[in-house]
């Protein structure tokens, strides 16, 4: 189905596509707008249409829904998951308030509906350490990803920070040999990563930093090569923004990013099906740490 057709039919439908870097570039260029977890979540709630399609992985379509419980939200592929959204349970959340009596939840925004209703604040990898250094809590729990929450440690001295053992395994993966040989082998590139790596990997590291961040700091850095170290679909918005750039990208494929298709964006806008659905009692309790969030950040 040609992309004039996709055109028809979010008007028909009046309908929206957000769209995650991480997904593939065609999926970008149908979107009306692409952007990393913070980008999306704070423009979800400017939205006119009726309808929205969250091109993304699904704890995205649940945030999308929780900020705008009288849209309709989709999900081109509900399968389509962050296995870092499932690393941390409620009952670890309860045994932690049970043992720090002082204690704030800070919930990386990649998590289940579940899981932001039974914490205090979100954040997003652009603004992770503006949200801790708002709050007051000596003790923070930080989850799902203990990456995230150790990079941003050494910010806090005064704060005693437990981090959680999730993380995302296409970050993980990299090691500082890894960077260490990316370095040999390429002496005169910036590089670049996002901060879901290991500390260690972003202590050889030019740039730490959100995908948006990255996109913003390889003016800054202006090298003729850049290494990024982040999923391979950034390539699309960097390659657009600097097209007289090189871009080196690590084997780096988020399986559930690319589960999301043309044909199935086509498909929900035809049928309706794959309606992203949050019980109401749930969605209220996960949207306060989503509204502490922006408003921190507003």
């Amino acid at each position: 189905m040609e992309r004039k057709t996709l055109d028809a039919l979010k008007n028909e439908k009046d309908a929206v596509i957000l769209a995650h870097y991480y997904v593939d570039d065609d999926v970008q260029a149908a979107a009306d707008h692409v952007g990393d977890s913070f980008t999306l979540a704070k423009l979800a709630t400017t939205i006119d249409a009726k309808r929205i399609v969250m091109a993304g992985v699904s704890f995205m379509g649940e945030t999308v829904k929780i900020l705008n419980p009288d849209k309709q939200v989709y999900l081109p592929d509900p399968k389509a998951d962050c296995p870092m959204a499932h690393m941390v349970t409620i009952q670890q959340i309860k045994e932690m308030r049970e043992k720090y009596e002082d204690l704030a939840v800070v919930c990386y925004v990649n998590s289940t509906a579940e899981i932001k209703a039974n914490s205090d604040y979100c954040c997003t990898s652009s603004n992770a350490a503006k949200i801790v250094g708002a709050i007051e809590s000596k003790n923070i729990f930080f989850i799902p990803d203990g990456n995230l929450g150790r990079n941003i440690e050494k910010f806090f001295p005064e704060k005693h920070f437990i981090n959680n053992q999730g993380c995302c395994p296409v970050h993980d993966g990299i090691t500082p040999d890894l960077i260490k040989q990316l370095k040999k082998r390429y002496p005169d590139a910036a590089i670049l990563a996002h901060p879901e790596c290991r500390p260690e990997v972003l202590d050889l590291v030019d740039y730490k930093g959100s995908t948006k961040g990255m996109i913003e700091a390889v003016k800054d850095l202006n090298k003729d090569l850049n290494i990024i170290i982040t999923e391979e679909g950034l390539r699309y918005e960097l390659d657009k923004t600097y097209p007289d750039k090189t871009f080196i990208f690590p084997e780096m494929i988020c399986e559930g990013m690319k589960r999301v298709t043309i044909d199935k964006i086509i498909d929900v806008l035809e049928s309706g099906k794959n309606e992203v659905h949050v019980d109401p009692a749930l969605a209220e309790r996960a949207k306060l740490p989503l509204d502490r969030m922006l408003d921190i950040c507003s």
